[in-house]
């Protein structure tokens, strides 16, 4: 005896056969709906990052704010010093909210700039073949043996650590893998009848890469940019731990953990808190990655 699963007025009776008519993107939305840890995740990353962007505007203290009477102060409601107060009498919470900032923004505009380099670059590479496709192959080999820690430092090094510059260094490099997927994607989807008959009504090669093979392959794109954005914050974070990220009077998840593995005895929150903040956005990341990757995956269908 067999199940079929069957659909009514456009609504899914078992919840996991797609609906007829409906898109690919509802179709995806609506399977990652049923995952329960990708939408907790995104909640929460949701969460994280509104109160990054407006806690700040909320605290009765400021970013480079000291308090004279509260240097490594203890939590405390009585004090206004929610979170406690780092060495030199700065609200901790004010900065791990303002230090989100800026590890979220280095994450998504370091990621967004790899985004760019990488799809288009594997998106020509792939479709053009060829003698193009071998040599920019050989390129992305020569930079894959370069490590990347060497490559962000050296141009960090070379041209200062202004925050933009950080964000185009860190991108700079992170695009290589991207390029793979996206290559290995036109490539099997150049063969395609559609392609075909895209060539055959004399449209544009550059039209065919861009409304036709790109958007066919955003699905494992958006699946490696949930895994890209915690690598990027981790990467972010490694360089203002060794003093190479941001510098004063700004600061990082990073940098306060740096700061607080110095004081991790005599003041564990310093430590604790930030750590608290990287680790939560990092496993929700990974954790929608997951969801994402399920919701787009054709063979999960």
């Amino acid at each position: 005896m067999t199940t079929e699963s069957t659909s009514y007025s456009g609504h899914n009776v078992s919840g996991d056969a797609p609906v007829a008519g409906e898109s690919l993107g509802r179709d995806a939305w609506r399977r990652l709906k049923q995952n329960k840890a990708a939408m907790v995740s995104l909640i929460l990353l949701i969460l994280i990052s509104a109160v990054c962007v407006v806690g700040p505007y909320l605290l009765p203290w400021g970013l480079a704010e000291v308090d004279w009477n509260a240097f490594s102060a203890a939590p405390s409601l009585e004090s206004n010093h929610f979170l406690g107060t780092d060495a030199n009498g700065r609200d901790l919470l004010t900065r791990t909210l303002y230090g989100g900032r800026v590890s979220l923004s280095v994450a998504l505009v370091a990621t967004f700039v790899s985004l760019v380099i990488g799809v288009l670059y594997g998106a020509i590479s792939g479709y053009v073949g060829g003698r193009l496709d071998s040599l920019m192959m050989r390129f992305v080999d020569i930079m894959y043996s370069l490590p990347f820690m060497f490559l962000v430092i050296l141009l960090m090094v070379v041209f200062g650590r202004n925050i933009f510059l950080i964000y185009a260094a860190i991108g700079a490099v992170e695009w290589l893998d991207m390029a793979r997927i996206v290559r290995g994607q036109t490539l099997a989807l150049k063969q395609r009848e559609f392609i075909e008959a895209a060539h055959a009504l004399g449209v544009r090669d550059r039209k065919i890469v861009t409304r036709h093979l790109i958007p066919n392959a955003i699905g494992p794109v958006i699946i490696y940019v949930t895994l890209t954005v915690p690598k990027v914050i981790l990467l972010e974070s490694f360089l203002s731990f060794l003093g190479l990220g941001v510098q004063e009077p700004l600061t990082s998840w990073g940098v306060l953990i740096s700061e607080g593995t110095d004081m991790m005895q005599s003041a564990p929150w310093l430590l604790l808190v930030p750590s608290l903040f990287l680790a939560v956005t990092l496993f929700c990341l990974n954790f929608l990655g997951d969801g994402l990757r399920d919701a787009l995956d054709p063979k999960t269908r």
